[in-house]
């Protein structure tokens, strides 16, 4: 699926001052008032092989034709996609196997991160990298055999406003693991999906 415009963050915040210090320049990261637990961060996983099942072809994807290993001031070690957005994790997917949850509404808010060929690599380790084919069809980019995702709530390349969204998501590291830096004092909310079609409104949302 194409990914969905790009909108702005609207949260409430509570400790705006805390997070200013970790925003990338230029931004400052809304988060709400709600809780304070921080979860542990997951070890690296292992990649596993390319699925068995052959994916079909899906008209009008937007593919990621590359993958950006890097560290940046205040987050540390991230991956963007070969036009600087950075890439995030989901907690209720899985590494062992790779498996991805997060479809629907859930979807619109975080489009995965698909391709159709091998990325290029740039600071990510090619044994890291794999993919696991989706409901739909597609094939989504996986890392140290986490599916990865963009955040609509980034407004430009480079941001991470999806750092630490409802307690589960999080910036990627070139090996797979949680970056755990920069995370807010409270749980920030996503950002509301775009209007869906028809089709994906018969799905039905899912928690995210």
């Amino acid at each position: 699926m194409a990914p969905t415009k790009r909108t702005g963050v609207v949260l409430a915040g509570a400790a705006l001052a805390a997070l200013t210090a970790c925003a990338p320049a230029g931004t400052t990261p809304e988060t709400n008032a709600a809780g304070n637990a921080k979860p542990a961060a997951n070890a690296a996983a292992e990649p596993t092989a390319e699925p068995t099942t052959q994916p079909v072809e899906v008209a009008d994807v937007d593919v990621t034709a590359g993958l950006v290993g890097k560290r940046v001031p205040r987050m540390g070690q991230v991956v963007t996609d070969d036009k600087g957005w950075v890439l995030y994790r989901f907690d209720r997917d899985s590494a062992k196997p790779p498996t991805t949850t997060c479809a629907g509404e859930c979807a619109r808010v975080w489009p995965p991160a698909l391709t159709n060929s091998k990325p290029s690599l740039k600071g990510v380790a090619a044994d890291k990298v794999g993919t696991v084919l989706r409901p739909d069809g597609t094939r989504q980019i996986t890392i140290g055999g986490w599916p990865v995702y963009r955040y609509i709530g980034d407004k430009k390349p480079g941001e991470w406003k999806g750092q630490g969204v409802g307690g589960t998501w999080f910036v990627v590291t070139p090996t797979g693991t949680k970056n755990l830096s920069c995370l807010p004092t409270g749980t920030p909310k996503p950002v509301a999906p775009p209007p869906a079609d028809a089709e994906e409104e018969e799905q039905g949302p899912l928690s995210y």
